[in-house]
């Protein structure tokens, strides 16, 4: 169904001929991630390697506030556009030009990453306005005949507007200032939902939780390039050893995220009604909570350079805090991304979490390897006491049509009751 539809041919003889826009979009009807979307997301491949390359070059606590804001504000641009992409068509007409064209911006904005805040700050800043531009003008053609999702775009261009004009200003000052004026940006922008309400998007719900799945594999592939990156020329057994813990650790993360936890929140987005309660799940699951996911596996991924270039010796403390205190985060996220769902308190997470910044000062102290083996471990025993003690659980999850599932059985340590299903 097209946002701008044609009128039926008219008589010659009609005074007033009805003028047809010349621009319109193509409202989705389907449920599949599509190629170019996909292709879409290998330009964020790219954002993310520039953030964890920027805190690996300089592993300072100012390094680390650095790349996360960068990283914070280019999601809160790709999750924009998950978001578009959940109400038009990106491969049908003219959207399929502005997203190649919002992709070029988005490009140039990674390849502005490393001085963000230094010599290349309004190319960055440039270069991010017209992402987020193309991005509004594209749900102001989309919504042309919806009322309630105009509304939505107008508050949303609102909030892109002061936080574009913000970064635009920082690039003008530097230090303590410049970080300050980020930091309100991204948290206008994280705001702007809130302050204008949700009721008036629109999204397809099978999609949208497929279309955040994706950039968990590619935030997760960007941890595997970590071990290639900071392997040695002259590979030993302490490397090896090494790069065999850190795939270890990319696969619990995996695990911890694909096994149950995605399946059961795709399933409470699908069930949601329409309208509000959908869109602050999807809001509240996904554009705010898979932010600390992929922040820790970006975090993790620095620690992963770190660890290869010296696996006998010690991370210090930063690093073993972007190792550690990364694993922690995106555990911690879990746990927030099932008490959202499901009103119930993963308590095996969150232990587990605790442990890993409780362990951050030996980490800091211990050899790498040594390091990087107490993660894998925790992790590890962490995934295989839950598909043991949960198997039964975990089965009908996985194995049970989803239009038979009322809601997924409460795990013994859940401290509230299910939500009913919408």
């Amino acid at each position: 169904m097209r946002v701008a539809r044609r009128c039926e041919d008219e008589p010659v003889s009609s005074p007033h001929p009805t003028r047809v826009p010349r621009v319109s979009a193509v409202m989705r009807d389907g449920e599949q991630v599509t190629p170019l979307e996909l292709f879409f997301d290998l330009v964020f491949v790219l954002a993310l390697t520039q953030c964890t390359t920027l805190i690996a070059r300089t592993p300072t606590w100012e390094g680390v506030l650095k790349g996360l804001l960068v990283l914070g504000v280019l999601w809160w641009s790709w999750t924009g556009y998950a978001w578009l992409t959940s109400v038009v068509d990106p491969e049908e007409g003219t959207v399929r030009l502005a997203m190649f064209a919002a992709m070029a911006a988005f490009l140039v904005a990674a390849l502005g990453v490393p001085g963000a805040f230094g010599s290349e700050a309004l190319l960055f800043a440039c270069a991010y306005a017209a992402v987020r531009a193309a991005h509004i003008a594209l749900f102001v053609i989309a919504s042309r005949d919806d009322a309630g999702l105009r509304r939505s775009v107008i508050g949303l261009s609102a909030s892109t507007a002061i936080g574009v004009g913000l970064l635009l200003v920082a690039a003008f000052t530097g230090g303590a200032l410049q970080l300050a004026l980020w930091g309100l940006a991204l948290l206008l922008d994280f705001g702007g939902p809130f302050l204008f309400g949700v009721e008036g998007w629109k999204l397809v719900p099978e999609h949208f939780a497929e279309r955040h799945g994706a950039i968990v594999i590619i935030a997760l592939g960007e941890s595997v390039v970590a071990i290639g990156i900071g392997a040695r020329p002259a590979i030993g057994a302490g490397v090896v050893a090494a790069a065999v813990l850190g795939m270890v650790v990319a696969a619990a993360l995996w695990w911890a995220y694909f096994d149950v936890a995605a399946i059961v929140a795709a399933r409470r987005l699908a069930r949601a009604a329409p309208g509000r309660e959908r869109n602050e799940i999807a809001r509240d699951s996904y554009s705010y909570l898979h932010l600390p996911m992929v922040a820790g596996i970006a975090l993790i991924a620095v620690g992963l350079k770190r660890a290869l270039l010296a696996v006998d010796d010690p991370l210090h403390l930063v690093p073993a805090v972007a190792l550690l205190g990364g694993a922690a985060t995106y555990l911690l996220a879990h746990v927030a991304f099932r008490l959202r769902n499901m009103r119930s308190l993963s308590t095996r997470r969150l232990v587990c979490a605790i442990a890993l910044i409780a362990l951050v000062p030996a980490g800091a102290s211990l050899p790498a390897l040594a390091t990087l083996g107490i993660l894998a471990a925790l992790l590890v025993a962490l995934i295989a006491y839950e598909a043991l003690r949960y198997a039964d659980v975990r089965e009908r999850v996985r194995h049970q049509p989803a239009a038979l599932m009322q809601d997924v059985p409460r795990a013994p340590d859940a401290r509230a009751p299910a939500r009913p299903s919408a």
